[in-house]
């Protein structure tokens, strides 16, 4: 089979921001405790957390990461977790019916993120807690000094403040399972009060509000309406959610739920363009993607198994083991979100450790590469720049979630004199002759080709063959007269860069 794709060095799409690649972390499960932080562990430092995992984080090179939740927040009290460690309380968490013990807090977290190279994005609880605690929460982390509560962080050995730009205004607070639940026009006043004083404490601030958990949720997409009917002149984001699963187990569909995204994330930005239009507005509103993964493998089960338990603590929760398959949809993915780098700003992989997430720890042992960390790499390594619009001629099939889909998904960036080609042959057995036209470009040479290949669709990376799913140089790729040409075997994901000029 045969693809020709183009790109024209005057064709963009977009600047992308680098928060593209971020990720999120929450209080749940084993994310926090024996993921990033215990004490104990063979590779732990003196305050506790693990330089083995640190060192993943850091070779992901992701610039932002959400804390502290996630459900978690919308009953969480951040006061808990500041001040002396003996002195905090053990707490019920009541998303997850588990015991918190607050020995991780902004202050340790804000300080892991620093050694990790990471911005944080910080969630404020508009569940349980109100506009006041926002307000209180952000002055204890951003205010210099001379108030009541910059005097306290200030007290508690943290002399600068942290300078945290990204907020959210509380999380998936369109779902009935959140603590606090409010419905489109409640929570739409609330958000825009709680921007409006975060804004006032610092005008450099951007405030990310709740769109829905899903577009599967019966209020989608009115919620998203509503709400920013509320707030659009005194937000700057609004937030999407979406996990992914093979439940069918037919890959071709699974793969195709990536179009499926796009449609969602096309619907939204109809939505802040109206709403735009309707209140003449000056300011823009973008999407924040700011939970997505695959979760399925263990969904049904832990649902179960929480149910069941008796407030355990940092218990082993929604610690899904991936595959090559949830791989090469990773990969898609992330192309989805390059292709649509006009409208989506930030995006966060959900989670960072453990908990559904690219990076898994064990309790007093190894911590290795999921399947799913190396496209998430490779994007965040080299999907900088510019996102260039590649126009495909080549099969496409159709499936219950999409019609035309291509089996080939490519997405392009540019960055100064590279340019990086992401591309996943979806074909389960067919291989792929590329023939791209790099139009208004002199190619020099590729600079890298990695692939994912070869493996079963069901293999998995573990503690003990942590590499058994990994990267290899790629062959059969070259330039010729201008074109990037080769073969692409099926079922394969590779990560390509040019030099140009």
């Amino acid at each position: 089979m045969q693809v020709k794709a183009t790109l024209h060095r005057d064709f963009t799409i977009a600047d992308i921001d680098d928060r593209l690649y971020s990720a999120f972390i929450e209080h749940m499960g084993r994310a926090i405790y024996t993921g990033i932080y215990e004490p104990g562990h063979p590779s732990a430092d003196a305050r506790g957390f693990r330089q083995d995992v640190l060192e993943l984080v850091r070779d992901l090179k992701i610039p932002a990461v959400r804390y502290p939740g996630g459900n978690f927040v919308s009953a969480y009290d951040w006061k808990d977790g500041i001040g002396p460690k003996e002195n905090r309380p053990v707490r019920l968490d009541l998303a997850w019916r588990s015991k918190e013990t607050n020995q991780v807090g902004i202050n340790e977290f804000a300080w892991w993120a620093e050694q990790a190279g990471l911005e944080m994005i910080l969630a404020v609880n508009l569940g349980s807690g109100n506009l006041q605690d926002a307000r209180e929460f952000a002055e204890y982390v951003n205010h210099a000094s001379g108030t009541y509560w910059s005097d306290l962080r200030r007290s508690h050995g943290v002399e600068d403040p942290y300078n945290v730009k990204m907020w959210c205004l509380g999380n998936e607070m369109d779902g009935p399972w959140q603590i606090g639940h409010k419905d489109a026009r409640e929570y739409g006043r609330l958000a825009d009060e709680t921007s409006k004083a975060l804004k006032g404490l610092d005008p450099s601030i951007e405030t990310i509000v709740c769109g829905s958990s899903s577009d599967e949720m019966p209020t989608y997409p009115e919620w998203e309406r509503e709400v920013l009917d509320a707030c659009y002149e005194n937000v700057d984001y609004i937030s999407l959610h979406k996990y992914f699963g093979n439940n069918s187990n037919n890959s071709l569909n699974f793969f195709a739920k990536t179009e499926a995204t796009g449609r969602y994330i096309q619907a939204v930005s109809s939505i802040i363009d109206f709403t735009k239009a309707k209140k003449r507005a000056r300011n823009d509103v973008y999407i924040c993607f700011d939970e997505w993964n695959v979760w399925y493998h263990r969904r049904s089960e832990d649902d179960a198994k929480i149910r069941q338990w008796d407030w355990p603590e940092a218990p082993e929760l929604l610690e899904e083991t991936y595959n090559f398959e949830d791989a090469l949809f990773v990969g898609c993915l992330l192309n989805e979100f390059i292709r649509r780098s006009d409208r989506v700003k930030i995006a966060c992989i959900a989670q960072l450790v453990n908990v559904i997430a690219p990076i898994r720890a064990d309790k007093g042992g190894p911590a290795w590469r999921q399947t799913i960390y190396w496209p998430y790499q490779f994007a965040s390594l080299y999907g900088r720049g510019q996102a260039l619009q590649v126009v495909t001629s080549g099969p496409t099939y159709d499936c219950e979630v999409a019609d035309d889909v291509p089996y080939l998904d490519i997405a392009a960036t540019r960055d100064k004199d590279t340019i990086t080609l992401f591309v996943i042959n979806r074909h389960p057995t067919e291989t792929m002759d590329l023939d791209v036209a790099l139009t208004g470009y002199t190619a020099d040479r590729v600079l890298l080709h990695q692939c994912l290949e070869g493996h079963d669709l069901k293999a998995t990376n573990s503690g003990t063959t942590p590499d058994k799913v990994s990267p290899s140089a790629g062959k059969h790729l070259g330039i010729e007269d201008e074109h990037l040409k080769g073969r692409l075997n099926p079922l394969s994901y590779h990560a390509i860069r040019i030099a140009v000029h």
